[in-house]
């Protein structure tokens, strides 16, 4: 491996999955376009250099395996094969460009954070609400990261109606409607969950996604007072074993994981 690489891969590793798989894209376009480009002048034979289905074809091929190159999981690599054929499909359907405006608008306001915090929209079910609720302190304070639309601080406001309420979330429509919905029950802040300080909570729960969860760990540790309860949704912490798993049955098969900070 070359200095070079050694100084590479680390900066790559930094960058979140949906640049790289977007990178990955792009490279691919330009490559395998530069090489129908070259065809074409080399009087090939082929009158435009290569026929457009196979252009596509080796577009999403070439792009699958740099994301299989980049160290990108197999579901990127699936839709960087098939995200340049899937689009010209969709071109050819005929519909409105102003429906892909929309939507890209919408996704905007809902997730594009989850580009930087690599956290989707995930919804807790009300029994993850009923079980947060059984488990809470008196007149505890309680801290649910990423709150999305605002669900379980809502259900948690009537269940526990001695608990002080806060919430964080990233996305702007997201923040705006949970902020509406609990207007006066609870306090629901647009930002960042790493620029959020967890030491004044008796309860920090999260439902995110794998890829936070070492950091937040670490963030929790740090600033959490001994005796407060970290619970995460479904998620773990690796090799961190929870102090108490509760079982949710709901549609999902969720579970509450629990560690009282020390």
């Amino acid at each position: 491996m070359s200095n070079t690489d050694i100084l590479f891969t680390p900066m790559l590793q930094r960058l979140p999955p949906a640049l790289l798989a977007l990178g990955a894209q792009l490279v691919a376009l330009l490559a395998v376009t530069a090489t129908a480009v070259a065809l074409r002048e080399s009087g090939s034979g082929l009158p435009s250099g290569l026929p457009l289905p196979l252009w596509i074809a080796l577009t999403g091929l070439a792009a699958a395996l740099l994301s299989r190159w980049l160290g990108l999981p197999t579901w990127w690599q699936i839709i960087n094969l098939v995200f340049i054929p899937l689009l010209w499909l969709t071109l050819q359907s005929g519909i409105d460009p102003l429906w892909f405006l929309a939507g890209f608008a919408l996704l905007a306001l809902t997730s594009l954070g989850a580009i930087r915090t690599r956290v989707p929209l995930y919804l807790s079910s009300p029994r993850a609400a009923v079980a947060l609720a059984e488990r809470l302190p008196e007149n505890a304070r309680v801290l649910d990261l990423g709150c999305g639309l605002g669900g379980p601080l809502s259900r948690l406001g009537t269940l526990r109606p001695d608990a002080a309420l806060d919430g964080v979330e990233a996305a702007p429509l997201n923040w705006l409607i949970a902020r509406l919905r609990l207007l006066g029950r609870a306090q629901v802040r647009l930002g960042n969950i790493w620029d959020t300080d967890l030491s004044g909570h008796d309860v920090v729960y999260a439902y995110l996604s794998p890829a936070p969860m070492p950091r937040l760990w670490q963030k929790a540790r740090a600033e959490m007072r001994p005796g407060s309860l970290f619970i995460s949704n479904t998620f773990t912490v690796p090799g961190v074993e929870p102090d108490e798993v509760v079982e949710l049955h709901d549609l999902s098969h969720a579970r509450l994981l629990i560690w009282r900070m020390r």
